[in-house]
């Protein structure tokens, strides 16, 4: 008798739908699922606040790690000694070739005097060097770069420019700089994407559950013509559901979080870290944080269903 009442039930939601709008009650039924199945409602998003968080921290952790190698990365100059014979006016004259040379950002040119200065400065017996006379020292040229990797091809490429003496740069600082930054790089996105599969499959495996106390409705719906697509909606806008709010509750907690240790960094002045603003990455972070709550909750609510919807 149940049997036929819940047959009689859903033959008269399918032929109700069929003349009213099925948006509405497919969001009906994907809101009332998630209340009917509070538990279970309440893991899914914990699951997915608890994923987001950890992910969001390595995201945030390789930002500033770059962002301290780029910082490293503008203090590995290149000096380019100009030849002792070239006056200043036709050392200078090689600025324009100088800034030219691929993968150059700026050049700053320093004097013969300026290099003088320079170097007594960096002693504290500055005495003994009363003597020492402009003329021992070379015009120069201190040159950033934009990427330390392609560093070798710059020093080659300054090389061929006529009135270059020679150019110097710390290879191995510059060498250990990619490495580092490579080896952080890799390591998130590995770490990612670990997270990633292990957050679908607990995921998926939860909406299970929710499905498998539902499966006799289900079969139901099937014996009485329902289509595929009729049984996934509700689940679909579940997951939906689940997903958005999964990820705007981490992106709400790890933005208080990281607010708060920025704070805290920058209560101490002379801290030789300086963290990367939050405004800097809120919005992709934003995005990213929603594609993958969508992605999680409507990616695990098809998985779940593929088994009871099998013909």
């Amino acid at each position: 008798m149940a049997g036929e009442l819940l047959v009689t039930e859903w033959t008269g939601i399918t032929t109700m739908k069929s003349s009213k709008n099925q948006t509405g009650y497919f969001l009906k039924e994907g809101f009332t699922s998630i209340f009917a199945h509070g538990l279970m409602s309440f893991a899914s998003i914990c699951i997915i606040i608890a994923f987001l968080m950890i992910m969001g921290s390595f995201i945030l952790l390789a930002v500033n790690i770059n962002s301290i190698v780029g910082d490293l990365e503008n203090d590995n100059i290149i000096l380019a000694y100009i030849d002792e014979y070239l006056s200043e006016i036709e050392a200078r004259a090689l600025e324009r070739e100088l800034a030219r040379t691929t993968n150059v950002s700026r050049v700053n040119f320093i004097t013969r005097e300026q290099a003088m200065h320079s170097f007594i400065g960096r002693h504290d017996d500055t005495d003994r060097f009363a003597d020492v006379d402009p003329t021992w020292f070379r015009h120069r040229y201190e040159i950033f770069v934009e990427d330390v990797a392609l560093i070798e091809y710059t020093l080659q490429e300054m090389r061929g420019i006529y009135g270059v003496e020679r150019v110097n740069a710390n290879l191995t600082i510059a060498s250990a700089l990619v490495t580092f930054r490579s080896i952080v790089t890799g390591v998130s996105l590995v770490i990612i994407a670990v997270l990633l599969a292990i957050s679908l499959f607990i995921m998926s495996n939860t909406i299970k559950l929710a499905i498998y106390e539902r499966r006799e409705e289900i079969s139901i719906m099937r014996m009485v013509g329902a289509t595929n697509s009729f049984i996934r909606w509700p689940f679909t806008i579940e997951g939906f559901i689940l997903g958005s709010m999964g990820a705007l509750s981490a992106f709400i907690m790890i933005w208080s979080v990281y607010g708060f240790l920025a704070g805290r960094v920058y209560e101490f002045e002379n801290f030789f870290i300086n963290l990367v603003p939050f405004s800097n990455v809120y919005v992709g972070l934003f995005l990213l944080f929603g594609a993958i709550g969508f992605g999680v909750g409507v990616g695990g609510s098809a998985l779940a269903l593929n088994k009871y919807l099998k013909v």
